[in-house]
């Protein structure tokens, strides 16, 4: 190869290094959010799996904490939930966090409500968006830094989440 058309190949080159890594960079948009959410993309967790990432190795008892949400939700968009945690709410005891946790949706934390003894009662009411039938989980965290939860299922006829967001 003479030097007259390596000096012309060059250029085509370096476009083409730029090309690709402004491809790389559009494929790094897509991808990382999604993994920096802990999005698992449909598939479903086990209930360790869910509170793995929170519990950080603690254990989280099955009692003190009411989960109520319908049976059977028409609409995956909409679905009334209520938490109630057994707690007197002083400043030596209380809910410092409810999580809901969910089992089929891209990200696995539906939300975090943050509490304390200015709350007056560890309750919360809300509505949240389910990707098809699954389980939900409630996790408290306690003052003292334990964990309990409550699980629930529920039917959805029509899921929400279905692109993936």
């Amino acid at each position: 190869m003479s030097p007259a058309s390596n000096s012309r190949a060059t250029p085509r080159r370096l476009w083409l290094r730029q090309w690709l890594r402004g491809l790389g960079a559009l494929v790094a948009l897509r991808v990382l959010p999604a993994q920096s959410q802990g999005m698992v993309s449909g598939q479903l967790l086990t209930l360790p799996e869910m509170m793995a990432p929170i519990l950080q190795g603690r254990a989280a008892l099955a009692r003190g904490v009411q989960l109520s949400l319908p049976i059977l939700a028409d609409n995956g968009y909409l679905v009334p939930v209520t938490v109630q945690v057994e707690s007197v709410m002083t400043e030596a005891s209380h809910v410092t966090h409810i999580y809901l946790l969910s089992q089929r949706n891209p990200a696995t934390q539906i939300a975090v409500f943050h509490l304390g003894p200015w709350s007056g009662r560890a309750e919360i009411s809300s509505r949240i968006r389910l990707a098809g039938s699954q389980a939900v989980v409630a996790l408290a965290r306690l003052s003292d830094g334990s964990f309990c939860y409550q699980s629930a299922d529920v039917i959805v006829t029509e899921s929400a989440c279905v692109d993936g967001t």
